[in-house]
């Protein structure tokens, strides 16, 4: 394959990588979209015009216009809350196509009870944790592998029985202790266990199993991340991170197996910043920068509060982006950058730039962000659909 695209969120999430990949699914009937970092804590915004929208989690966004979604084994599998979003999914009227490595890693209902029970724990000295045992998943999988569950255990149902059976009775104490936490009744019977299998038996029933060679097949590869990149669990802010890699490091890894020989970067921002969850934010504001700014998706919830916005510190987006490029080596790329909602800004635009606060059109920040990066192509959007998804080079930047 000649060339495959990633959407890589440029902050902390929230940016319009939803929005991109379902523009990029819609042009090309022959896309594959591809998971490679995160799970279930995603939350990918979609709107169609005739109305229908969703948030994705767990399927690729190009789900409204029957691209099919590879979820790698970069990818954390929730098979309840992956149910949950397919019944969703089916009430719009789609049905996703979804394959899914076998090596995934899969999240059980005490990882998820963990996760929200140590981040309440945590008061005002939160981590911005979703709640949904993504980072509770990789401790117990990276710990020992005696207590690792991934989605080709789930295809022996005796044998992921035993496994979860292992879990409690040996993994469950020991973080538990770790933790100082307790294990209510409900959470240790026999019964959780049936339930969970049932789930896993429903959740193999609507995929299909398959590895890197599902990219090889398909006509144009969009990697869909998730998180941003100064969510990266290398790179941001520790311990307000995720922890998975959320730039280019694994889109790499897949690309080189999958035989793919250059990609195209697709970052995003908002012309803003924001962030949901707790962590240092750059140049915060006590209120949404201009009075335009609506957000259907972020609304305030029990483990992240309420969302916080920023000014855009145009050096800082180029030292990430920068460093997040030089983690593919010599692989041929092509940087480019899309600032969504732009329909929610005026037309002159506040930011910091060499230190200091700027104010200008957008264009003046797009020529300055195009030359320190040397960017391939630069793109805005309006609105909450693809077609407000246009390309700002040039004039028309210049005049935006």
């Amino acid at each position: 394959m000649a060339r495959a695209i990633a959407v890589i969120g440029a902050g902390y999430g929230d940016e319009g990588k939803g929005l991109a990949t379902d523009w990029l699914a819609a042009a090309r009937p022959d896309t594959l979209v591809v998971r490679a970092n995160g799970g279930a804590q995603a939350g990918h915004t979609v709107q169609c015009a005739d109305g229908r929208r969703h948030v994705f989690g767990h399927i690729g966004s190009g789900a409204f216009v029957g691209a099919p979604t590879f979820l790698s084994r970069f990818f954390v599998v929730n098979p309840l809350l992956y149910l949950r979003e397919r019944a969703a999914l089916r009430a719009l009227g789609v049905v996703p196509e979804v394959w899914v490595d076998g090596a995934c890693a899969v999240s059980t209902p005490w990882d998820m009870w963990m996760n929200q029970m140590l981040e309440a724990a945590r008061g005002a000295a939160r981590h911005g944790s979703c709640g949904v045992g993504f980072g509770e998943t990789l401790e117990r999988h990276e710990r020992d592998a005696a207590y690792r569950l991934q989605v080709s255990d789930l295809l022996d149902p005796r044998r992921l029985r035993e496994r979860l059976q292992a879990i409690r009775r040996d993994w469950l104490p020991l973080r538990l202790g770790e933790l100082s936490l307790a294990l209510p009744p409900a959470l240790a019977a026999d019964a959780l266990i049936e339930r969970f299998a049932g789930d896993c038996a429903q959740f193999l029933d609507h995929v299909r199993l398959g590895d890197v060679e599902r990219l090889r097949s398909a006509g144009r590869v969009v990697f869909e991340g998730a998180q941003g990149l100064r969510l990266d669990m290398d790179r941001g802010d520790w311990p307000h991170v995720t922890r998975s890699h959320t730039g280019l490091r694994n889109v790499v890894t897949l690309v080189r197996e999958a035989g793919i020989d250059a990609l195209d970067v697709l970052y995003a921002s908002r012309a803003y910043v924001t962030r949901h969850g707790a962590g240092p934010l750059a140049h915060e504001l006590s209120a949404p920068p201009y009075a335009g700014i609506d957000d259907p998706t972020n609304r305030p919830n029990a483990w992240q509060g309420s969302l916080r916005f920023a000014w855009l510190d145009a050096d800082r987006l180029c030292a990430d982006i920068a460093a997040d490029l030089s983690d593919a080596g010599p692989l041929p790329l092509r940087p480019q950058l899309l600032l969504s909602c732009l329909d929610q800004c005026p037309p002159r635009l506040r930011y910091w730039c060499d230190g200091r606060p700027c104010e200008a059109g957008v264009g003046t920040l797009l020529d300055e962000l195009r030359s320190r990066l040397g960017l391939h192509a630069l793109y805005g959007s309006y609105g909450p659909t693809r077609a407000t998804l246009q390309r700002l080079d040039g004039a028309l930047a210049r005049a935006a």
